[in-house]
This record gives C-alpha cells, structure tokens and sequence, in this order.
C-alpha cells in the first residue's frame, strides 16, 4: 500500500527489521534485505556553505522548517533499499537480450548494482573520482552509474555522439578511473584518447567482446567477475560512509560555447527532486511504466528514468538504440507505459507522422476526424464534457492512443527544450494532453511542472515543485524577469569552476536561470525568452527569437527549422530549413519529407527533393514562404520584429551536423559560425539596395 512507503527518518528507523507493514495488519510479509544500522541514520558531513566546486566538499542543505522541502534526507542506496524492501520481486527492468524479452526484479538489480560496485572497488575506484559511462541507455549503464555511486565515485553519462576530443574532456575533467562503453564504436574514441587520460585504470565494454586484447579492457561478463572476492564488509563500510550532501553525479551540460560544466549532484539533490516529483504526478508504487531512450547523460531522462522510478518502483522498458530513427512506436506499443516523457522533437515528429498519414483518409474519414479534434480540444481547454465525446472517443481518440502505444499512458510529458503552441494544441485536440516540465541540469532536472488537466494552462511551465520556490529578478512593466531558483533540487556547484559558478549562483544561494519569464495571476509560470538569445537589433530592441520562429513554422509547414537573425544588425533575417527525410545515421538527406511532398503537391509543385525546390528558387513554394513571413509581420508589435529578408539554406540542421545539441536544441553561436558566409551575403545585398 501506499501507506508502506517511509516518508520520514524515523518511519524508516521504526520499520528496519520488521516483517510487515505497521499499518497494514494484513498485508504480506516485507522481504528482508540486509540493513546496518550506519545505512539507517542518516548522517550529513559537517558543511559551511550552500555550495561548493570541489568533488570532496559537502554543502548544506536547503532544508524548510515544515512541509515540503523538510523530509529527512537520504543516500542513493538508502532509496534504493526501501524500494527493494516493498517491491524486491517486482519487475524493475525490461529489456531485449539475443533478441528476446528479458526482465530484472528490483532485488536482483540491487545485487547486480552492488557486483558492479565491488567491480570498481577491484579496479581502484578512488573515492570521489569519476566513472564515465558512454553508451545508448541499457541496463549496464544503469548498474554502471548506480554501482559507482556504492563505490563512492562518481557517475557521469557522456554523449555518444561525442567526437573523441569531447570524451576526453569530460573523462579527463571528473577524473575518471574507469570508463564504460557500449560497443567498438564508442571504445575507438576512448583508445583514441587513452593517452590524455591520466586517472584512467580500466575500460569496460557491455555489447559485445572488445575486439582488442589489452589489461586494462574488459567485457562486461569478465568486470561483473572481478569484484567476488570484495567481502560485503568492503562494500557496506564505503556504503555506510555515503553523506546525503556530498557529490555522487555530474552531468555535463551541452554547452553551446566554450567546454561543458560539471554539474555536481548531491544525494539528496537525487533522492529528494525524484520523491518529490513522484508525489507530483501522483505516482503508484509497483504500478508505473516508463520506457527509456532518451540520453542517460542528460539531466532529464537519467532522473526520470533511474531515480523518479526508482522512488516508487516503477517498471523502466528500454528502447531500441535506433528509437529516434523510428523504433520508438514499436517499444511504446509493446510497453504501454503509463508515463512518457518527451523533447520537443519527439512530439514533432509523431505529429508529422500522424498529419501524414491523416492527408491520405477518405473524405468522410477526414471529416470524422476534423470533428472529433474540434471535440478533444474543446473538452480539454474548458475541462467540461462536450456533447459527442464518448463518440469522439470510441471513434477515434482511443484508436490514436493504441496506434500510439499511449493507451494507459497518464502522464504525457515535454521538456528539456520549448514546444510550440501549435503542437500542443494538435496532441491536446486528439485527447492527449501534453504536460510541460521546466527545469535545468544545474536543478536536477525539474523546477516548475504541470500534471493535471484541471491545474493547467496552454504554453505554461506549470506550478513550482512543492518545497521549491521561484523569484523573478529585476521584472519589466510586463513582469518579465530572470527567474530564479531555490529549493534542494538545486546543484552543488560546478566541478572546479568557482568563476562560473559565480555566474550562477547569487551570494545569497539563489540559481539563476538565465531564462526570462512571468508568472499570470494563479502562480503559472510563462518562459518568454533567454537572455543569451535576446537578440538586441542595432536601434537597441530586444526580441526573443523563439515565438517569431515558431509562428513562421506554423505558418509554412515544408519549414522544419527557423533561425532568426539580426543581433547588432540594422534588421531581422532568417534561415531556413526545409522538412526532409534522415537517413540512418540521422543525417539530412536531400528527399523531401512526407508532409514537405504534399505542402509541394499542394502549390502544384513536382519537386521531390530540397536541391530541386533550390535550384530555381521554385517560385510557388518561396511565394508561400514570403506570404507566411508576412502573416507573422502583420502580427509584430513593432517594425523592428519584422523580418526583412530571408534564405533557404542546402539542408536541415541536425545532431550530426552541429546545429542541434542532444535535446535537439538549436545551438545559435555554432550555427552563426557555420553560415557566416550566408548572413553576410543576406545584409551586404541589402545595404547595396540601400
């Protein structure tokens, strides 16, 4: 029952060696896990101040007095046992192995946790010290992370679509004595590097045998062996020595400038954000499904994935490694998970597919459709049922939601990057209410969240965490301010940038977030914008890019992404970008997407790729372009938010390319470098015509 569930320390100490629930006279018998008594007092390390750049430096905690934001805290392992001791047999990891479903209890994941941490015990784990796992999301990535969170190193995910060079700066910055790594691929970057790695003792491999021979490689079969002779008396002591206010994660973040910081994330940091949004979203211990592929490395999918659903013993399903290329339907079909959080891109993408195959419906089947969206968005922009939505329903929302795999999915979630109206609107007309989670590594993950229809408002962040609080700093006549965080989500500190960390953190302790925003009457929380990426013209406005790009792209639907121009320049430019198909590797090829072929069909237009719509500037596609951008001008609220001019440029951005960052996020200092010679081009022709 849910009544199982310790919330406080003391609850935890009075049911430490009883066999059943206080509460429930009835109810089966806990199994029992072993527990020291140093694993049940919850010990903080003496601290001075709110935060620190050192990997061996604890900080205090901002702990409230009362109510949320008070609960006791606690280590990783602690979370971890309570979870085993509720729900030891229940499935807490679904995968495939030689191509067949497989599953891992919580209690046998635990034990294969505590392996790997005598595994890196073995190797000379030194306290404090990192553990980079670089790989696409598994079960081993997960043991890798939580086993050197036992061992006292500290876990730390790299992006696999790293160059060498990148690994080597995170390997290098945490100090790692091991690395994991999925496959060859990712293991030649390391051993392309191995020389510039100082602290590194081993290099571990969990696909498949590592091709070369070497003492310090190791398959994942022959590192699981080599921690059997650590007595459990090794492990429990580095165990019981684990402070809920030190170190034991960093998350590098993908910085669009310079090297990425270390985000430092404490225990509690961990454990305290991920109970905390488990009671948000009103989660069910032993009841939760999930499905991971989202990149480990990145604050969100690691919280969710690993420690949100460890809080209430959730099932987590993994993904195929090609889920972004078009598996991922396959996995949500045959998971049906109950929560499912998604970047932008990926609710993007799922409407395209659906729009595409919408255009192909008979007439009638078109019309049905039409009227049941009109139904769904009624019902859940007024939260009153309208007349003909049991209809609606039966005939198609439930249809979508099966072909979804999203039929007992509870919680729809977007987050790591801003989701356009439109998007919203098209999944909220469908019945399937996207909520938005607003946050950032340096808060371990979520800050604001909406999970309720009921409590929720279009293009909102949602309400603050309980136990957190948000200030806007410096607000505008409109209340526009730099919001800023508290709470105990909030991070450490950045690993041995003390001059960053400045930047971030104000002497008073408050996270600032370097988004703009606003708050409406009831508390919801709007982001309007980044300060980095206020574009401030030569006459000295400032505008936020994001809400001009996005209307355009609603208004041109062959324009997969927009880039608006015009910092220190005389007026406002945009690139862009045409929907195409991506091959394999997640390049951008030169074929026209789907939706891009029928926009074309649509203007009477014979193109088939992006080449072909370029070559002769094909006037029907860029006279629809040049009517959008007017549509949106008509909407600006001064000249100076007017686009000028604009180009098509030779092919999408993507994650290979540069452009995007891994959540798909426009990295607009690269992309200015990358097309210099572009944006040049566009203001000298105008200042010719000048």
């Amino acid at each position: 029952n849910d009544c199982c569930l310790p919330s406080t320390q003391s609850d935890l100490t009075s049911m430490a060696g009883k066999r059943f629930c206080p509460c429930c006279p009835d109810a089966e018998e806990l199994r029992e896990v072993p527990l020291t008594a140093a694993s049940l007092a919850t010990t903080l390390s003496p601290a001075e101040q709110l935060w620190s750049t050192r990997r061996d430096q604890a900080v205090k905690l901002r702990m409230e007095g009362s109510g949320p934001g008070s609960e006791a805290p606690i280590t990783i392992h602690q979370m971890f046992l309570e979870t085993v001791e509720r729900f030891g047999d229940h499935p807490a990891l679904v995968f495939k192995k030689d191509g067949q479903q497989a599953s891992m209890t919580w209690r046998q994941y635990y034990e294969q946790c505590r392996a790997a941490a005598k595994s890196f015990l073995q190797l000379g784990l030194e306290r404090y010290h990192g553990v980079a796992i670089l790989g696409f999301n598994s079960p081993e990535w997960f043991i890798s992370d939580l086993g050197s969170i036992f061992a006292g190193g500290l876990a730390t995910g790299i992006y696999t679509t790293n160059s060498p060079e990148a690994c080597q700066y995170v390997a290098a910055n945490c100090e790692a004595n091991v690395v994991v790594v999925e496959n060859q691929k990712q293991l030649d970057k390391i051993l392309q590097v191995k020389d510039q790695l100082p602290h590194l003792k081993a290099i571990v491999q969990y696909r498949g045998e590592p091709q070369q021979k070497a003492p310090y490689l190791y398959s994942w079969e022959e590192f699981m062996k080599l921690g059997e002779d650590v007595p459990d008396e090794q492990l429990d002591a580095v165990i019981d020595s684990l402070r809920a206010n030190e170190c034991c994660t960093l998350i590098y973040t993908s910085g669009t400038t310079g090297n990425p910081k270390g985000v430092m994330l404490s225990h509690d940091n961990m454990t305290w954000t991920a109970r905390t949004a488990s009671v948000v979203i009103k989660a069910k211990g032993g009841v939760e499904v999930l499905v991971s592929y989202l990149p480990l490395s990145h604050v969100a999918a690691q919280l969710i994935d690993i420690f949100v659903c460890m809080s209430f013993a959730g099932t987590t399903v993994f993904a195929e490694p090609d889920a972004l290329k078009g598996s991922l339907v396959n996995t949500l079909k045959e998971a049906r998970p109950t929560l499912f959080l998604g970047v932008p891109r990926v609710w993007e993408k799922m409407q395209e597919r659906m729009k595409t195959v919408g255009a192909k419906a008979s007439p009638l089947r078109k019309r049905v459709a039409d009227w049941a969206k009109s139904i769904g968005l009624q019902y859940n922009q007024s939260n009153a049922v309208p007349w003909g939505f049991m209809l609606a329903n039966n005939l198609v929302f439930k249809k979508v939601r099966e072909a979804l795999g999203l039929d007992r999915c509870r919680v729809c979630l977007s987050g790591a990057a801003p989701i356009t109206k439109d998007t919203l609107e098209y999944f909220m007309s469908l019945n399937i209410p996207v909520m938005e989670v607003y946050g950032m590594s340096e808060s371990s993950g979520p800050h604001t969240v909406a999970v309720s229809i009921n409590d929720y408002r279009l293009t909102s962040c949602g309400k603050v965490m309980p136990g957190c609080k948000t200030n806007l700093e410096n607000p505008d006549a409109d209340g526009n301010g730099e919001i800023c965080f508290w709470g105990r989500n909030v991070f450490m500190g950045y690993l041995n940038m003390p001059d960053k960390l400045a930047d971030a953190v104000d002497e008073n302790g408050w996270l600032h977030s370097g988004d703009l925003g606003r708050n409406d009457e009831r508390d919801f929380l709007y982001i309007t914008g980044r300060i980095k990426e206020l574009i401030i013209t030569a006459g000295g406005e400032n505008i936020p890019p994001v809400p001009i790009e996005d209307a355009l792209k609603a208004e041109v639907p062959i324009i997969s992404n927009a880039m608006l121009l015009g910092d220190k320049l005389k007026f406002l430019s945009m690139m862009l970008t045409l929907k195409c198909n991506m091959d394999d590797n997640g390049e951008p090829t030169d074929e026209l997407s789907p939706e891009a072929l029928d926009f074309c069909q649509q203007h009477g237009v014979k193109a088939t790729k992006v080449s072909e719509v370029l070559a002769n500037k094909e006037p029907a596609i860029y006279k629809a372009i040049q009517e959008g951008v007017d549509r949106v001008n008509a909407r600006a609220t001064s000249n100076a938010q007017k686009v000028q001019k604009w180009v098509v440029l030779e092919r999408d951005f993507s994650l290979p390319g540069g452009e995007l960052g891994p959540t798909m996020k426009l990295r607009r200092p690269i992309v200015v470098k990358m097309y210099q010679d572009k944006i040049n081009e566009l203001y000298a022709v105008a200042a010719e015509k000048q």
